[in-house]
């Protein structure tokens, strides 16, 4: 802001001009009349320096304040599609991240004329606030302040990039935040899960002369976690004891879980250098070969022995182990769980066990380890098991009078409580032959309602601790949540190996910053609600260059202390959102 001389048949009047941009013209505007030259040299020896000096100590917001003063109430355009700045919190992890290091110096090295990075923050910012296709992110760009320019063609064309610099930028993000965030890799946390896919189905591996196969296709129809027809692909998630994502690696939908584990804790010992890390997973993955490995008795792959924490089935132990479980020697603490005081019944002990192993491709090797073996009973998963079974015996009893509504697809789980049952091995259809209700399973199954059972590598854990660490878990199954409810990682519309690859690490990236950001809030907010702030934070273009946000909430408050990002202002300049979007 500047003061300038009007020339007026009065005289020279002096006014508070602000300049701005208007369709690339540079244009003035008097936002407060200051008066008559002649009337203030009364007052002053020099008016015009010592209304110039004023104006250069006006700040920023009682600019802002002038100018609104002077927009002769106009109303905002209606057609003016508002523009989120609620983004620019995630643009400053992003940049804190340092991607744009890894993208630009991959791009030197490629003969293209498009922004790799500028793409990839279109791509991870709406996956966060706004995910849909990649045809309706791009359609959709002028949403954020930015100004993404680049062609629809340039963002499918980067994908194929993308997908080959996945352990780079992931092996940046664990660079970047292992100090920042006192990350800790000495105890981890696995699960699985998997994604359907809303295009045509293709079962086929591009397989070269010889009938090896090349390049293997995601898209294959195995066990739904949703229960769906659809061709899936599945992930294996690796997460920190913090609860932060570390890595993930893609497996196709018709495979095993159960061989995953593996080749990911190897991957991460090499590329993040881990030395020593326990393994906690769900009891999916608690396999002969998965304990053999953790257990330390793998010298190709250890410097020093991991460990493992698995959860165990105990209605499918062998009958010496339930034997136990039933057994009448428990101790009870008291435990605060929460904020809630609950019993802990439980007991442990330390045993030699025989497994059997692959190696060279056979499983005949019968190898023994010690392991420690925790049982507990809890009342609220006692219940859980009960109310769960009593729906399934509903089902099955529906099933024994009605087996033409059912098929061998939608009689699961009720199947298996129901005598003689047999399926037409063309149509699935139920084929009724004396049908009952397997009252004898049910009445085995019952004994061992509300017990589990954890077995642990670390014989020195005592049972509070091994439940504890296995309590973790819940944080992967809520991280899942947050892939397929949030950033909505599925259904997945691209098809080719390459940009399937680019899509979820586009999700891992995304998944990242929505963790770090509840981090930074001291994990006092859910995702889905911090996300739905920053969709509200909306600006509006009145005039000039002027704007108007007219959303503010506890979270926005804390969020511009902490990035120190200006929330505060309903009036907001375009030179402060620049200043913002730098920070």
């Amino acid at each position: 802001m500047f003061v300038k001389q009007n020339k007026s048949h009065k005289g020279i009047l002096l006014t508070y001009t602000i300049g701005y941009r208007e369709n690339g013209k540079v244009k003035h505007k008097n936002v407060e009349t200051i008066g008559y030259l002649e009337d203030l040299k009364k007052k002053y020896d020099d008016p015009i320096a010592h209304f110039t000096k004023l104006a250069k100590n006006k700040s920023k917001n009682e600019i802002n304040e002038l100018v609104i003063k002077n927009l002769n109430s106009k109303l905002i355009d209606s057609n003016t599609a508002p523009i989120n700045i609620g983004y620019f919190v995630l643009k400053s992890i992003y940049n804190s991240l340092n991607l744009n290091s890894v993208l630009k110096e991959k791009q030197k090295k490629l003969k293209i004329d498009y922004d790799l990075n500028s793409i990839m923050q279109l791509l991870v910012f709406s996956r966060i606030l706004f995910p849909a296709s990649k045809k309706e992110t791009y359609n959709n760009r002028n949403v954020f302040f930015d100004n993404y320019n680049f062609s629809l063609i340039d963002l499918y064309r980067s994908l194929d990039y993308f997908q080959s610099l996945k352990d780079d930028l992931v092996a940046c993000l664990w660079n970047e935040t292992k100090n920042k965030y006192n990350r800790d890799a000495s105890k981890t946390y696995y699960d699985c899960t998997n994604y359907y896919f809303e295009i045509p189905y293709n079962d086929t591996d591009l397989i070269d002369e010889d009938g090896n196969i090349l390049i293997k296709n995601y898209r294959k129809k195995g066990p739904s976690k949703e229960h769906r027809p659809e061709p899936i692909i599945g992930m294996g998630l690796l997460m920190d004891s913090s609860g932060l994502p570390l890595t993930y690696d893609l497996y196709p939908g018709n495979e095993s879980e159960k061989k995953t584990l593996l080749p990911t804790i190897r991957k991460v010992k090499r590329k993040f250098d881990v030395n020593k890390t326990i393994v906690v997973a769900d009891r999916g993955l608690n396999t002969s070969d998965n304990t053999f490995f953790l257990a330390g008795k793998n010298d190709d792959y250890h410097t020093e022995h991991d460990g493992y924490v698995y959860g165990q089935s105990v209605r499918g132990a062998d009958q010496e182990f339930k034997d136990w479980v039933l057994k009448d020697d428990y101790e009870i603490d008291i435990l605060n769980d929460d904020g809630e005081e609950i019993s802990f019944k439980h007991k442990s002990r330390v045993v030699a066990k025989t497994i059997t192993i692959e190696r060279d491709g056979s499983r005949k090797n019968k190898v023994n380890i010690y392991q420690k073996q925790m049982v507990y009973y809890s009342k609220k998963y006692d219940d859980k098991q009960k109310k769960e079974r009593a729906l399934v015996i509903q089902k099955a009893n529906d099933l024994i009078k009605n087996p033409g509504k059912y098929t061998r697809a939608t009689s699961v789980g009720a199947a298996g409580y129901v005598n003689n049952i047999s399926f037409n091995n063309k149509t699935g259809e139920v084929i009724a032959q004396n049908l009952s209700l397997n009252e004898e399973k049910i009445k085995e199954e019952e004994k061992y309602d509300g017990y589990y059972s954890i077995v642990t590598s670390e014989k020195n854990l005592t049972d509070i601790e091994i439940r504890n660490i296995y309590k973790g878990l819940w944080k992967i199954e809520e991280t899942f949540k947050i892939t397929k409810s949030v950033i909505e990682a599925r259904p997945v519309y691209v098809w080719t190996k390459e940009h399937i690859e680019a899509h979820f690490l586009i999700c891992f990236i995304s998944l990242v910053i929505i963790r770090l950001l509840e981090k930074d809030l001291n994990n006092k907010y859910y995702s889905e609600r911090i996300i739905n702030s920053l969709k509200n934070l909306n600006i509006t273009k009145l005039e000039h260059d002027i704007y108007i946000q007219n959303y503010s909430d506890e979270i926005t408050k804390e969020l511009s202390n902490i990035y120190s990002i200006n929330y505060d202002n309903k009036y907001i300049s375009l030179s402060n959102l620049k200043k913002n979007l730098k920070t």
